[in-house]
């Protein structure tokens, strides 16, 4: 059965207007397929849900470009880096909930990304060809929001390097199969319900092809 991780960048919970809306999607893909799929849900602000990736693990990291040995303290640190990239490589498709921060992502899943975007796991670089990304044959759904900016308004309202910086990663290691959705603004919006609806539809319309994609990846053997 094919597995969707669900990656929440925001610690409001229900409150949250990017979180209500990933369990929306999720629900209505469940709901567009026959048997169901896994769902994994990782909470980012969790305590503990992430290792630090200090100087030992750092370390480790330079160790494997230059092929030197690691210490005991930096297997450990890659060890624990390693196991956050694993639930990440394991699942088939995703749906990430990222508000924004200060005109960029919450500094948690910047956390993340860069855990799981490590030489040989996620990305592949030839000195003539230069970056290859390495996971292949995935989905992904991002839903951005934001509570002053939108696009459109004047630079006055803010500015968005959340869902570029975002789309740029995606594409980056491979998952080139990405899809946005934003809700924005949800603080200055006269119809913040009306916007919420919309969204809520438009991703109601995209779970029958997302959970068409998984159901094919399954008969393919990929997923």
């Amino acid at each position: 059965m094919a597995t969707i991780l669900h990656i929440n960048a925001s610690p409001r919970g229900s409150r949250s207007d990017s979180v209500r809306l990933a369990r929306h999607f999720i629900a209505a893909v469940q709901d567009s397929a026959d048997e169901g799929f896994d769902v994994e849900t990782l909470n980012l602000f969790d305590p503990g849900a992430l290792p630090n990736f200090g100087q030992p693990a750092a370390a480790a990291k330079m160790a494997v470009f230059s092929g030197a040995d690691q210490t005991p303290e930096q297997v450990q640190a890659w060890e624990d880096a390693r196991a956050v990239f694993e639930q990440f490589a394991t699942a088939d498709a995703y749906v990430f909930n990222i508000p924004m921060w200060n005109a960029g992502v919450p500094y948690a899943l910047k956390q993340w990304i860069d855990i799981v975007t490590q030489p040989g796991w996620s990305f592949a670089f030839d000195p003539a060809d230069g970056y290859l990304g390495l996971l292949e044959e995935k989905k992904a759904v991002a839903i951005h929001t934001s509570g002053v900016y939108a696009p459109g308004l004047p630079p006055a309202f803010g500015s968005d390097f959340s869902s570029t910086f975002f789309t740029d990663w995606l594409n980056f290691v491979g998952i080139t199969d990405n899809t946005h959705v934003r809700l924005a603004p949800t603080a200055t919006n006269d119809d913040a319900d009306g916007a919420r609806r919309v969204a809520e539809a438009g991703l109601r319309e995209l779970a029958g092809t997302f959970a068409s994609h998984l159901r094919a990846g399954e008969a393919l053997g990929v997923a």
